[in-house]
């Protein structure tokens, strides 16, 4: 299977037509499923030749994998920078709460929720895609995280002994609830009547409890 290239290697125009391509690719994938979007349609819709279509992606799979895998690292980019200073007399809920809410705020977005849907319905189809959304999404904001709660321990703001343990402990506290809700009611379901600041608290009231270092 032949992978696409990637933006770096382009000029300019062939970046917008790149662009444009994955842009109607999502559309038509989103509203109708894999199985019924063709190259024909995808031409159609993004406004190039089916020619330039395939030098680009090689094909239907390789364009469905190139739009996956850069929708999830686009997301992850832009929550998942430089890990926030942890200063010495570091306070964990104002160092936690605008990391956390970042993530949640990220992760329900309406269209990285669409593509989850997606994916999870190909599961069978493209094991492979979903391992790489689950290692550059969850698995990435849980890494992520680790590292910040080894620094809130370094600091003596927290007690924690596995940091990799706690951050999957902590992610879970924060995103399980509106990601099912979100999953299988729809995006508008997520909160449940909450917004997501008071979803992170009441996530961090609970970790706080449990890793909070003793005074």
């Amino acid at each position: 299977m032949k992978s696409s290239r990637g933006a770096a290697e382009l000029r300019p125009s062939s970046v917008l037509k790149r662009e444009s391509i994955l842009a109607a690719a999502q559309e038509q994938f989103l509203a109708q499923g894999y199985e019924a979007v063709t190259m024909d349609s995808i031409a159609r819709a993004s406004g190039v030749a089916k020619q330039t279509l395939y030098s680009h992606f090689g094909g239907k799979e390789a364009l469905f994998l190139e739009l996956v895998g850069s929708q999830t690292r686009a997301a992850s980019e832009r929550v998942l920078g430089a890990a926030p200073a942890v200063p010495a007399d570091a306070d964990a809920r104002a160092v936690l709460a605008p990391v956390l809410q970042q993530q949640l705020e990220t992760v329900l977005a309406p269209g990285l929720l669409a593509l989850r849907r997606l994916v999870i319905g190909l599961l069978s189809q493209f094991p492979d895609l979903a391992r790489e959304l689950h290692l550059h999404g969850p698995q990435r904001a849980i890494d992520s995280l680790a590292e910040v709660l080894a620094a809130l321990d370094a600091s003596g703001a927290l007690r924690v002994d596995d940091p990799s343990v706690a951050a999957a402990q902590l992610n879970w506290l924060v995103m399980g609830e509106p990601v099912n809700r979100a999953m299988l009611l729809g995006d508008g379901e997520a909160l449940a009547g909450v917004d997501i600041e008071t979803q992170v608290s009441r996530a961090l009231d609970v970790f706080l409890a449990a890793y909070r270092a003793e005074g």
